[in-house]
């Protein structure tokens, strides 16, 4: 695959299905402090966004304080969850075993979070030390900042133009495109919805895969193409 340099993969709703767990808990959080939810339409509105970000929105929006008393709790709540009950999306291994290519991960979630999953996932050999999480690097600003995917390429040795990236939210994909990246967008995690491929697309990526299996030979496909052929 001599067009490209790196493949980087999003961890939640990637390479683990974390996301619909964590919509579960943070609906019934926010619904409980006032501002009813429901998991399906806080994944699709807040896909990609941390606990933080999704917190001072929803406080924009309804007039509501709710940062302080619900930031820490969900936190605690949200690493004893997915540490007992996430599991891997189908696939990775195989994928991954068939891309011959430098691999990093880049997550807006906490380090120690990102370890938890992939460990229990049983995908963490993959991937270590290679591995990116946005709240501890530079400013600490997550997706869509283009910083973690930045802070990859010249880890990686990369060339941002000629790294392929992996991505299930609309925020993953825009700051991926920020870093002149090219994006794959994917569909395949349990917190995927009716519009959720249009959306990637119209983000800025190329195409849409919802497995892992389909993800060797796109990337063989897009490698030999120029995103401005």
């Amino acid at each position: 695959m001599a067009g490209f340099d790196l493949i980087i993969f999003d961890c939640d709703g990637v390479l683990v299905d974390s996301e619909i767990i964590a919509a579960q808990m943070e609906a019934k959080l926010l619904t409980d402090a006032g501002y009813p939810i429901d998991a399906g339409e806080l994944a699709e509105r807040f896909a990609g966004m941390d606990w933080k970000n999704i917190l001072l929105t929803v406080e924009k929006e309804a007039g509501l304080l709710l940062q302080a008393s619900l930031l820490d709790k969900s936190e605690k709540m949200l690493d004893e969850k997915l540490a007992k009950s996430v599991k891997g999306i189908g696939g990775v291994p195989q994928a991954v075993a068939r891309i011959d290519l430098p691999r990093c991960i880049c997550t807006n979630s906490r380090p120690h979070r990102v370890e938890a999953m992939l460990k229990r996932a049983g995908y963490y050999d993959f991937f270590k030390p290679h591995i990116f999480s946005a709240a501890v690097i530079g400013e600490k600003r997550p997706k869509p900042a283009p910083d973690v995917f930045d802070h990859a390429a010249q880890q990686m040795n990369a060339d941002p133009s000629k790294t392929i990236v992996l991505e299930d939210s609309v925020h993953g994909v825009e700051g991926a495109r920020a870093a002149g990246m090219r994006v794959i967008g994917f569909t395949g995690a349990s917190h995927t919805y009716p519009a959720h491929a249009d959306r990637l697309t119209e983000a800025g990526a190329e195409t849409v895969i919802n497995r892992f299996a389909d993800l060797p030979p796109v990337v063989e496909a897009l490698s030999g193409w120029s995103e401005f052929a």
